[in-house]
């Protein structure tokens, strides 16, 4: 691709320094900092990053809650032609362990807190790693305000760096956003997604939620989730403001949707429900005035206080199908009001295909494979070339998921084709949870499965199998699993049984689910 047709995130910040000279680009507690602030001070944090061997190709990782570092560290791998990664802050040590051996990072930007045990037993597990490659730890506590340049060592290095812009042309086609997904296997997996897929889906998202200067988002879920990221990028890309905060805190998103005018948040049910009612005092009374949020109807309180959104995003009831490897969305509802898909038309920048299992492309009405092409796929996945060639075979993406074409051309999601338990807005992979239970040397074999939650959409339980004389309790194989993965991931009920049904080799799911009532599951 000639330089002239080039255009990545780095170049994204690049013209809006110069066209919007005054615009807020970032609020972040007290720090709010315009368009040419946020790109001084990618500048700096590029620069010294490059002075301490960050280079194209080479991954940066982020450990920590959102914040407007996390958008610093993209970018300034953006101009450095290498590949950011924000993990999972809620991972056990273990996890955290399993990425660092997994990316080999140059550099990692962490936070500390109650953080802080988990990131330094991890950083301690693979300090013995033969031929572990040395990286450059940088501890991200502090306020991100050049005021206060002493506050941590983020804000040093950043001092310390010259302002003047290091990157060149780097090429559009190149990863720089990497996020685990599916872990199918028993090991989540690193999907690369290119500035030019990047840029792709923001032009899509722009048409369907109406984004445009001005537009405002509440980063209010987690930014190492897509459904969180493909806003904040947008927003971005329109030369918007993004708002951060570091979780979710009902109370707290309400008074900034009304502080700063908050078009946007990532937010599904319980989170929507909890903004409705911290918004009331003890008298009924409102505290804040939500009236600028645009958002979906969802229920009579949440309707009274926010303005139902017009937009084709929030008028169709939000959403789609999509996954991390399409940079978010390969459907939309809204480009399909009416239809009798349940998750509307594809993308104006992908093609979809249902395939057999030959690859052959089905009739209308037929259950496959969900495959797809265009310019918002992602690039492959970190370090797993046999995964990434079958992934991406015949020059199209294999979803993984089951789907069908209707008679009007809309797309209807059934389910993964692999099966995985969705709680709140999480995936849970029983392969995952399986894999973790045994570990625990009282657990000769176990089984996941999903129950439904009213709250929650499902919720984790656990069907395992002891060792002959061991008798673990409920309680502390729930503390083992959760020792080893993220809290939202341990099973919530533990059942015990002699022996386990199996179809083959797997447990035999179908049983487990009618025997211990299982259900629930995505797309059913």
């Amino acid at each position: 691709m000639s330089a002239v047709h080039t255009l990545t995130l780095a170049d994204v910040l690049r013209e809006h320094r110069r066209s919007r000279p005054a615009t807020t680009a970032a609020v972040d507690g007290p720090v709010r900092l315009t368009y040419p602030g946020l790109d001084a001070r990618t500048c700096r944090l590029a620069r010294a990053l490059a002075d301490a061997g960050t280079g194209p190709g080479d991954r940066l990782l982020y450990i920590g809650r959102n914040s407007v570092r996390l958008q610093e560290g993209l970018l300034a791998a953006a101009r450095l032609g290498a590949v950011f990664v924000p993990a999972n802050w809620r991972q056990s040590a273990e996890e955290l362990a399993f990425v660092l051996r997994d990316l080999a990072p140059s550099a990692v930007l962490w936070q500390g807190g109650d953080l802080e045990p988990a990131v330094r037993a991890a950083r301690e597990a693979v300090a013995g790693d033969p031929g572990r490659r040395e990286c450059l730890w940088i501890r991200c506590d502090g306020p991100a305000d050049g005021d206060t340049a002493a506050a941590d060592p983020y804000e040093e290095l950043i001092a310390s760096a010259p302002e003047d812009d290091p990157g060149g042309d780097t090429d559009a086609s190149l990863p720089v956003l990497g996020l685990y997904t599916a872990a199918f296997d028993g090991r989540p997996v690193c999907a690369l997604l290119s500035h030019a897929a990047l840029i792709a889906h923001d032009a899509a998202l722009f048409q369907v939620r109406r984004i445009g200067p001005g537009f405002t988002f509440l980063n209010s879920g987690p930014l190492f989730h897509v459904g969180t990221m493909m806003f904040n990028l947008a927003t971005f890309h329109a030369g918007g403001t993004n708002v951060y905060m570091p979780a979710f805190d009902a109370a707290e998103a309400a008074r900034l949707i009304e502080a700063e005018r908050v078009d946007h948040m990532f937010g599904f049910g319980p989170m929507l429900d909890a903004v409705a009612e911290a918004n009331r005092d003890g008298d009924g009374a409102l505290r804040h005035d939500l009236s600028s949020l645009h958002f979906a109807s969802h229920s009579p309180e949440w309707d009274a206080q926010v303005t139902v959104g017009t937009d084709p995003w929030s008028a169709s009831g939000m959403g789609g199908y999509g996954q991390t490897q399409a940079c978010g969305m390969l459907t939309y509802l809204a480009l399909g009001p009416g239809g009798e898909g349940a998750a509307g038309r594809p993308s104006p920048m992908v093609q979809v295909r249902i395939t057999g299992s030959g690859g052959e492309e089905l009739p209308a009405g037929e259950t496959g494979e969900i495959t797809a092409r265009g310019p918002s796929l992602f690039s492959g996945y970190h370090a797993r070339p046999e995964l990434t060639a079958r992934t991406l075979s015949g020059g199209w993406h294999r979803t993984g998921d089951l789907g069908r074409r209707e008679a009007d051309g809309t797309i209807t999601f059934i389910g993964p084709r692999l099966r995985m338990i969705k709680t709140g807005n999480e995936n849970v992979y029983p392969a995952e949870v399986e894999r973790a239970l045994k570990a625990h040397p009282g657990i000769a074999d176990a089984a996941v499965i999903g129950v439904p939650d009213d709250t929650w959409g499902q919720r984790v339980a656990a069907v395992v199998q002891c060792e002959p004389g061991a008798r673990p309790t409920e309680e502390e194989v729930v503390e083992h699993v959760r020792g080893l993965l993220a809290s939202y991931k341990k099973p919530s009920r533990v059942v015990f049984t002699d022996a386990l049904p199996k179809d083959g080799h797997l447990p035999d799911y179908a049983k487990l689910d009618a025997a211990y009532g299982g259900g629930g599951y995505p797309g059913g």
